[in-house]
C-alpha cells in the first residue's frame, strides 16, 4: 500500500486559481475580438511594456538577431533542428495516403491533407525558450503546412535573439514579437494585421493555456495544456538520490506551479532525495522558481512494487515520465497514461525539451488519459473518400442503404439510394415512405 511522505496543493487552491485565470481570459478575448489591433496594443504595452507600428519583425530584424548569436549558438540550433525536423519526417512516412477496393465497384480512401495556417506560440518572457520553435515550427512545416505564423513575447525589452533565430531557421513565414493572450488571440481570431490560422499549438503560460482552450472549436488547438509536469520513477538499483533530486528540480524552475513528484519503492531513496532536494535548492541559480513548486506541488510516494509504481503513475498521468529502475522496459510495456517517457538514467527529461527530437509539446492536467503530444499527425487532417465504379455496386449498396435508412425512418436518405438501385439497378423500388414502388427509371 502506497504512502505519501509529502504531499502539494490541495485540489481546492488549484480550482480557485483556475476559476480567476479563465475570468481573465475570456474578458480580454471579447476585448480583441471587438477592438482587433488596438486592443492587442493596449495588451502588449501592459503587460510586456512593448510597442511598435508593426510587431511582425522585418527581414532586417530577423537577420540582426541571427547575427547576435555566435557560430557555436547557431550550430547548436541547427543540430537540435535537424534532430526534430529528422523524428517529424519518420512520423510523417508512418502516415500512408490509402485507396483501396472493399468490394467489387466499391473504392474506399483517405488523404493526408496539410492545413493551411499553423499559429506557434513561443513562450519566452521569463526564458528565452527557444526550443519551442523547434517544436512546433519544424513539425508544421515537414507536414507541409504553407503558412506558419509565430509569436513570442519580447525579452528584456525587445526581440530575443535566440527565439527569432531559432524561429527563423525552422521556417517560419510570419514573425511577431507579440506575448500572452493577446499573440494567441490574434493568431486565433484574427486582427487587420494578422490574418487569422487555423490551429494554435506550443506551450506558454496559465494564461496562454485557458486562451487556447477558450479559442478551441474556432480553431484547432495541439491539446490542453497546464504547467510543466514531471513524474520520477525509480529506485535503488536505478537511480540515487542525486539523479532523481536533478531532474525534480529540473522542471520544478519552470514555475511556482509545477508538479515535481517521485514515486519509488525505497522509503530510504525516498529521504535522501527529499534531503538532496534541500541542498541544491540552495546553490541553484533558479532556486526562487523551483522552490516554490517544489513546497507548493510537490509530491513523495513510496509504494510497495513496480506495479503499484504502474498504477500511480497512470492515476496521475503526468507530462514527463523519468523512469531509473532496474527494469524501465517494464513501464514502457505496462504504463498506459503519459505524455512521454524518458527510460533509464542516460537519458533525462532535459534531453526530450531542448535537443534529442521527440517533441516537448506534451499533455498535462491528466490529458495524457486520452491524447499523446504535438506531433505531425497534428497538422494534417485524415480525410475520406469513396467512389463507386460499377452499376452493379451503386444498386447492391443502395439495396442495403435503402433498407437501413427505412429502419431509422430517413425518407429523404432512402431516396437517395433509390434512385441508384432506379437508374443502375434498372429495379422498381419502393418510394421512401411510402408502401407503393415508383416506376423504375427509364
Amino acid at each position: 500500500m502506497a504512502h505519501y511522505l509529502k504531499r502539494g496543493a490541495a485540489a481546492e487552491v488549484k480550482a480557485s486559481h483556475d476559476r480567476a485565470v479563465r475570468d481573465t481570459v475570456e474578458t480580454i478575448l471579447a476585448d480583441i475580438e471587438t477592438r482587433g489591433d488596438a486592443a492587442v496594443r493596449e495588451l502588449s504595452v501592459k503587460f510586456d511594456k512593448w510597442d511598435r507600428e508593426s510587431y511582425r519583425l522585418t527581414s532586417d530584424e530577423i537577420q540582426g538577431c541571427i547575427d547576435q548569436l555566435s557560430s557555436q549558438d547557431l550550430k547548436d540550433i541547427e543540430f537540435a533542428q535537424a534532430q526534430v525536423r529528422n523524428f517529424a519526417k519518420i512520423q510523417r512516412d508512418s502516415m500512408k495516403d490509402v485507396e483501396v477496393e472493399t468490394l467489387p465497384g466499391v473504392v474506399l480512401g483517405h488523404r493526408h491533407i496539410p492545413l493551411n495556417a499553423a499559429g506557434c506560440y513561443v513562450p519566452g518572457g521569463k526564458y528565452p525558450l527557444l526550443a519551442s520553435a523547434h517544436m512546433s515550427v519544424i513539425t508544421a512545416k515537414v507536414a507541409g503546412v504553407p503558412r506558419v505564423v509565430t509569436c513570442a513575447p519580447p525579452f528584456q525589452g525587445k526581440p530575443a535573439p535566440a527565439i527569432v533565430a531559432a524561429q527563423a531557421l525552422a521556417g517560419a513565414d510570419e514573425i511577431y514579437c507579440l506575448g500572452g493572450i493577446q499573440a494567441v488571440a490574434a493568431m486565433g481570431l484574427g486582427t487587420p494585421s494578422i490574418q487569422a490560422v487555423d490551429i494554435l499549438v506550443g506551450p506558454g503560460n496559465a494564461f496562454v493555456a485557458e486562451a487556447k482552450r477558450q479559442l478551441y472549436g474556432r480553431v484547432g488547438i495541439d491539446l490542453f495544456a497546464g504547467p510543466t509536469e514531471t513524474l520520477v520513477i525509480c529506485d535503488e538499483v536505478g537511480c540515487d538520490a542525486e539523479l532523481a533530486a536533478t531532474d525534480l528540480l529540473g522542471q520544478a524552475e519552470h514555475g511556482p506551479d509545477s508538479p515535481a513528484v517521485l514515486v519509488t519503492t525505497s522509503e530510504k531513496l525516498a529521504r535522501e532525495t527529499m534531503a538532496e532536494i534541500e541542498r541544491l535548492l540552495t546553490i541553484l541559480p533558479t532556486a526562487d522558481y523551483a522552490r516554490k513548486s517544489w513546497e507548493a506541488f510537490g509530491e513523495v510516494i513510496v509504494a510497495d512494487s513496480d506495479e503499484e509504481m504502474v498504477r500511480i503513475a497512470d492515476q496521475i498521468a503526468s507530462e514527463h515520465v523519468q523512469v531509473m529502475t532496474a527494469d524501465p522496459d517494464y513501464f514502457l510495456t505496462h504504463m498506459t497514461n503519459y505524455g512521454a517517457l524518458f527510460l533509464g538514467a542516460r537519458t533525462n527529461v532535459s534531453f526530450g525539451d531542448k535537443v534529442i527530437g521527440t517533441n516537448h509539446t506534451l499533455p498535462t492536467k491528466k490529458a495524457a488519459r486520452y491524447t499523446g503530444g504535438l506531433w505531425v499527425g497534428k497538422f494534417l487532417k485524415t480525410c475520406t473518400f469513396q467512389r463507386v465504379t460499377s452499376d452493379e455496386a451503386s444498386a447492391m449498396i443502395g439495396e442495403y442503404c435503402s433498407r437501413l435508412c427505412a429502419l431509422e425512418g430517413f425518407a429523404g436518405h432512402g431516396e437517395q439510394a433509390n434512385v441508384r438501385v432506379r437508374r443502375y439497378g434498372h429495379r422498381e423500388v419502393p418510394y421512401a415512405g411510402r408502401a407503393e414502388p415508383l416506376l423504375a427509371a427509364e
